[in-house]
């Protein structure tokens, strides 16, 4: 089977500004420069369309979307909302929306078949909390996470999975690199337990602290195809040393 292109993908949260689309073209510049990359940015949904129309080469998502189509669900915004704006995919399942919406695994399947009947991708992210991971289960943890969340409809042509462990993330702790690798493995193993040789195709991306400083050494781990990066993506100056960093 073909390698995938690296993804790299910044994930903006409550961050940025109408202003900030100058970031943008940085980092469509950067875009252009290294076709042989995936590249994206999810901003505000308030930015989505205007970030939409200055892209270029990248590509712009969201950061959620709801599982029904339209209805009774003030604030919230469906995936063919979210299409229509300009985004082509959007993040899933992010720990913070877990912990501070109570998201469910279900809820995350739900999003994500969501998407993909809108014709969209998704990132869909699994990962640990601090207590889990000193109980010495993580892996378990982590992959039944997933095994939960995974649509049935998965498949690496619309989906790619986040590994990101909730105590790395915004923290500057990162797992050894040995962690990084053994988690992949098993979201790997998973992958094709439940979708057979097709779950060789999905891409698994690492979240949690990213930078410049390390994306080099956890982009070159096994089975990990590129990186969801929080922080680091607001600024180009930190953004595209990242993208450098991205094996090609």
């Amino acid at each position: 089977m073909a390698t995938l292109p690296s993804y790299i993908v910044g994930n903006w949260k409550m961050n940025g500004s109408a202003a900030d689309v100058v970031v943008l073209q940085a980092i469509a510049d950067a875009a252009a420069a290294h076709p042989d990359i995936e590249i994206g940015i999810c901003p505000p949904a308030t930015l989505i369309g205007s970030f939409a129309a200055a892209a270029g080469a990248v590509r712009i998502g969201a950061q959620d979307c709801h599982a029904r189509a339209s209805g009774a669900h003030t604030g919230n915004l469906s995936a063919a909302m979210i299409r229509e704006a300009g985004a082509t995919y959007s993040i899933i399942g992010h720990s913070e929306r877990r912990a501070d919406q109570g998201e469910t695994d279900a809820d995350v399947a739900a999003k994500a078949e969501a998407l993909h009947a809108a014709g969209m991708g998704a990132i869909l992210c699994v990962g640990e909390t601090l207590d889990e991971r000193d109980s010495g289960n993580a892996i378990a943890i982590v992959t039944a996470q997933l095994s939960a969340s995974l649509p049935a409809s998965a498949s690496g042509d619309w989906l790619s999975v986040a590994y990101e462990p909730v105590w790395a993330i915004g923290t500057g702790r990162v797992p050894v690199s040995e962690d990084i690798a053994a988690m992949h493995a098993a979201l790997r193993a998973t992958l094709i337990e439940k979708l057979g040789e097709a779950g060789n195709g999905v891409r698994i991306l690492y979240g949690g602290s990213v930078n410049p400083g390390n994306a080099a050494e956890i982009l070159g781990i096994a089975d990990v195809g590129g990186a969801l990066v929080g922080g680091a993506s607001l600024k180009a100056e930190t953004f595209l040393p990242i993208i450098e960093a991205a094996p090609r």
